[in-house]
């Protein structure tokens, strides 16, 4: 029998015994969505931590210099928690030897953050983030201006009382307004608006365009950078050879200041984005280690109940098979129509399985924060899954019809 008319015979099976079909491809579908939908969220996942997470809070070939690091992933014990309190601040002094001492062409700038409410004139926002910075903080994250400009080095060098805002809360504040000019108050001290940034998006689900920039030595170092102190200090280079040569520069300057002997461990950290991307490749890779497992089982019970029907089948067609037989029909071309009915079946529950895991990973990424990516390669192995356990399940049922002797196949009824 030609197989593309092995195929056809095998759809019209399918099609007359719609209820046992369905029951045949229940666990090949279950296995196949259940692959489709974590694969497409998890490598949605993916870029959405090298693209987003990474990338906004941390930026691409970029580190910082801070007292502990400010992103904390995994379980920290407390005597660690413990051990990062006692070591010393990063100070306005470490941030000008820092400038001095790192002679690789690179960006630098200060940052400090606290939460405050900012107002203008009856309109209030509280829980703002209001950040302290030097003017290329702006570029070391990558920020465009919307409208306005940025801060400039002078305003910066002497504490101008001055503001960028972040989008949504510029819009949030003016309501239609252009605030471009106008005054705010942050801790009943007023600073002028003098940019907007362009709109930033959401971070799992949280806005990144609620936030205040002001310079690092202005009236915002009160509550945000006390006592001479910064949160961090930030470094970006234009390739990975320059971030690893700042690095060890500034590696090298923090230990010579806090007088650190050769032999005693850093207490400051270098802050990367490798390190937080590390993190979630563990996770990746234990998801990708237990799925194999998760989709075989679905897979093992859906081919045994593709065989189970198959023998089924077999037994119902006897007659059949044994008139096949006597009108010239070979074992081969008895065992390809059983193998090529199973794998039809196989592979009709995987083609169902791939579309419903598309449509389940798009209805995640729809009404969550979770990203979904569909991976090619993902559907091509459901397919080859699909073909191979429907192979594999109507081996032994096929061997079986194939084996039958014509004559007792025929006298049976």
């Amino acid at each position: 029998m030609p197989f593309l008319d092995a195929i056809r015979l095998a759809l019209k099976m399918i099609w007359a015994q719609k209820m046992k079909s369905a029951f045949s491809v229940v666990g090949v579908f279950v296995g196949v969505t259940f692959l489709i939908a974590v694969v497409t969220i998890v490598q949605g996942m993916n870029s959405y931590m090298t693209e987003r997470f990474a990338g906004s809070l941390l930026g691409v070939n970029t580190f910082s210099v801070r007292q502990r690091p400010n992103i904390q992933l995994g379980n920290v014990s407390r005597e660690t928690r413990r051990a990062w309190r006692r070591r010393p601040r990063i100070t306005y002094d470490d941030a000008v030897a820092l400038e001095e001492g790192i002679t690789t062409p690179v960006l630098t700038a200060w940052e400090s953050s606290s939460r405050a409410t900012i107002e203008y004139r009856t309109r209030e926002i509280a829980r703002v983030r209001i950040t302290g910075a030097t003017e290329h903080y702006f570029d070391i994250k990558g920020w465009k201006i919307d409208h306005g400009r940025a801060l400039s080095a002078q305003e910066v060098r002497v504490g101008t009382p001055v503001v960028v805002l972040g989008n949504e809360l510029a819009a949030n504040l003016f309501e239609g307004i252009d605030p471009i000019g106008r005054t705010v108050r942050i801790r009943d001290f007023p600073y002028r608006v003098v940019g907007v940034v362009e709109r930033q998006g959401n971070l799992f689900g949280l806005s990144l365009d609620k936030f205040v920039i002001a310079p690092a030595r202005s009236q915002v170092r009160r509550f945000v950078n006390p006592h001479g102190v910064i949160d961090g200090f930030v470094v970006k280079a234009d390739n990975q050879h320059q971030l690893q040569a700042a690095m060890a520069e500034a590696e090298a300057v923090m230990r010579s200041r806090h007088g650190l002997r050769p032999t005693q461990e850093n207490d400051f950290t270098l802050q990367t984005s490798e390190g937080v991307l590390g993190f979630w490749s563990k996770i990746n890779r234990v998801l990708f280690t237990a799925l194999p497992g998760l989709v075989s089982i679905s897979l093992v019970v859906g081919g045994i109940v593709i065989m189970n029907i198959m023998l089924m089948s077999v037994a119902e067609r006897t007659r059949e098979i044994g008139i096949r037989k006597s009108l010239g029909a070979r074992r081969r071309d008895i065992m390809r129509q059983f193998l090529v009915e199973s794998a039809t079946l196989s592979t009709v529950g995987a083609a169902l399985g791939i579309g419903f895991g598309l449509v389940l990973a798009s209805l995640v990424a729809s009404t969550t924060w979770l990203p979904a990516k569909v991976a090619p390669w993902s559907i091509v192995v459901a397919v080859l899954l699909g073909i191979g356990v429907g192979v594999g399940a109507g081996l032994l049922p096929a061997t079986r019809a194939a084996r039958l002797d014509p004559i007792d196949a025929m006298r049976r009824e």
